[in-house]
């Protein structure tokens, strides 16, 4: 095989297709429909749009255009998160490759299988002054260095005959254990060259070897297993823990038969209200610091309490640290938890149902518990502008039109920590909260993945502060008619840094808190063809979202709230309960040592 020259100039490779040949670009969009992608989402440029071109002529795997790189990854990780397939990013060199780091980051904290697909200058530019050089030569930085802490797998494909072998590698490294990101960077040229076509073995996915063992197929030490399983058979009263990788594994079944055959209090992580059902009783609501006190009742009166598919990092155990460490802790899942613990490692389906298989075959009895928090009754509106709607009857609104097959994406914030507090999860939905990086606006690109994906109503749920940052991409969900619902939270403020400088200190300050913007107008402006509705109270927020989901498009709603709301968030809560009580005291809580906000 020989690689043609290029003609820098017009980007047409110079010389004739040989026979039996075919461009890399186009074996790499094979390849990518063959392993089950159906979109592919990025921003194009000069150094992509070969693959785009390929994409395009393929039409196997549907190439989707976003208004930003950042979003274009998010789509990718909520195309991921709700169907369980590899999710795909392109992207040009220079500032649109630089783009995608941050959710790539979210994706590497948050175990999200995407591969990145980011071209590159031509190799024959390379160290030579090429615009948007980033191959480490003659003085310009290296790409692989900005890509490699933030991927499972990062490599140069040099040259188009190692492509056969750097594909199948990036692609099965960013779905093992722990999954993650995998990043193959592509020089113009590179994609240009034409390859001989692989040849077709027997095996389901030709030219992909045999993957190597990984933690997610480890064998499941006997000897732990029997431990854990002895324990979680003598305990009286069990509090399960549950986590993402529950719905990463797929194993929602198998964690409803275990927790049934032990009797067991069910909690969720923040990023896990989907992965048992909420209005079972059973639920004992979630853990952590947008969570509900009942979790901690449930873990002091426990016995054990069993981690599974969660390693238990700070945002799900802030406030149950000192039951924790009163309690037995058993754990099940591919990585170690935060606490100390009893580990099972290996395949999470698996583990779950080893461990059942060990239990006595009857279900035992639940005992009751006092459930998940009522509404918390709003504080004072002490900052309000217009007619604010408080969160708890905006998100019982969104509760009371919420399809129980929609997905449900809950961006930062205060919207966002009430949304996890007070929303129960869909039935038939993944209800997802990027607390990896916790970066704002993800959900406005991971929203339109998801809709694009599965077709479902997707819910996007996010505050102003979000969407001033990535909400743009509501251009992409008109332009792809995706079936999106936004709903945001119009506070005028970066609110939750507004309480935090009216808790720690001394005051809010001016620069946290916005002039009033009327979101609806400007929307409905700049996208006449967008339902959009402005809503003044509960009411017509509820009849705003029910027509949202009679439509087959996208739709968005906004709603004013008040920034001096303190949102569900215990630093929030703990604080104004010790101030009251310090303040007979004449001492500050911060000086009492009682306080810490994260």
């Amino acid at each position: 095989m020989t690689t043609p020259t290029s003609d820098i100039r017009s980007g047409i490779p110079s010389d004739l297709p040989e026979a039996g040949t075919v461009r890399l670009v186009d074996h790499l969009a094979g390849e990518l429909a063959r392993a089950g992608v159906t979109h592919m989402f990025g921003v194009g440029g000069a150094n992509i749009e070969d693959l785009y071109d390929a994409v395009h002529r393929g039409r196997a795997v549907h190439g989707v255009v976003a208004k930003h790189e950042f979003s274009a990854v998010t789509m990718a990780d909520g195309y991921a998160r709700t169907t369980g397939r590899l999710g795909v990013v392109a992207a040009t060199s220079g500032g649109g490759a630089m783009n995608l780091v941050p959710g790539l980051a979210e994706a590497y904290a948050s175990r999200v299988p995407v591969l990145a697909l980011v071209g590159q200058p031509p190799t024959g530019q390379e160290g030579h002054g090429a615009f948007q050089d980033s191959s480490g030569r003659a003085g310009s930085f290296d790409a692989r260095e900005v890509f490699t802490p933030v991927s499972r797998f990062c490599a140069r494909v040099e040259n188009a005959d190692s492509l056969t072998e750097l594909l199948p590698r990036a692609m099965a490294a960013a779905q093992a254990h722990p999954r993650g990101p995998a990043v193959l960077l592509l020089p113009k040229d590179v994609q240009q060259a034409r390859i001989q076509v692989p040849g077709r073995g027997a095996t389901p996915t030709p030219g992909m070897p045999e993957p190597e063992p990984t933690a997610e197929a480890a064998w499941l030490d006997s000897a732990v297993l029997t431990a854990v399983s002895d324990t979680l058979r003598g305990a009286g009263r069990v509090l399960v823990i549950a986590g993402e990788d529950v719905a990463a594994a797929d194993a929602r079944a198998e964690l409803a038969e275990l927790a049934g055959r032990l009797g067991a209090w069910v909690a969720v992580t923040p990023d896990a209200k989907d992965v048992f059902d909420n209005r079972d009783p059973r639920f004992a609501g979630v853990a952590g610091v947008m969570g509900h006190a009942n979790v901690e009742e449930c873990l002091r009166r426990a016995d054990v309490c069993l981690l599974a598919g969660t390693r238990l990092p700070l945002l799900a155990r802030g406030g149950l640290d000192r039951a924790l460490a009163a309690t037995e802790v058993v754990c099940l899942g591919p990585e170690p938890p935060f606490v100390a613990g009893t580990a099972l490692g290996g395949n999470l389906r698996d583990a779950l149902r080893a461990v059942t298989g060990r239990l006595p075959p009857r279900p035992r009895a639940c005992p009751e518990h006092a459930g998940p928090l009522p509404t918390p009754t709003p504080s004072p509106v002490s900052q309000a502008r217009g007619r604010p709607i408080p969160y708890a009857q905006a998100v019982a609104a969104v509760e009371a039109a919420l399809p129980q097959d929609a997905h449900v994406f809950v961006d930062a914030g205060n919207a966002g920590a009430s949304a996890v507090h007070l929303l129960p999860a869909p039935r038939h939905g993944r209800f997802v909260v990027a607390v990896g990086m916790g970066g704002m606006g993800y959900t406005f690109g991971a929203g339109i993945g998801a809709a694009l994906a599965t077709g479902r109503r997707t819910y996007v749920l996010a505050g102003d502060g979000s969407f001033f940052m990535h909400g743009m991409e509501v251009h992409t969900a008109v332009e792809y008619a995706a079936p999106v619902t936004f709903v945001v939270f119009n506070n005028n403020a970066h609110a939750m840094c507004a309480v935090r400088e009216e808790f720690l200190q001394g005051g809010v300050r001016s620069d946290d808190l916005f002039a009033r913007t009327d979101l609806a107008a400007g929307v409905a402006a700049a996208f006449p063809s967008l339902e959009v509705t402005g809503a003044d109270d509960a009411a017509q927020l509820r009849q705003a979202l029910l027509r949202s989901n009679a439509g087959g498009g996208p739709a968005f709603v906004a709603l004013d709230c008040d920034p001096g709301e303190i949102p569900p968030f215990l630093p929030f809560q703990s604080f104004t309960e010790a101030t009251e009580n310090a303040t007979e005291n004449k001492e500050s809580p911060v000086e009492r040592g009682i306080v810490h906000v994260g």
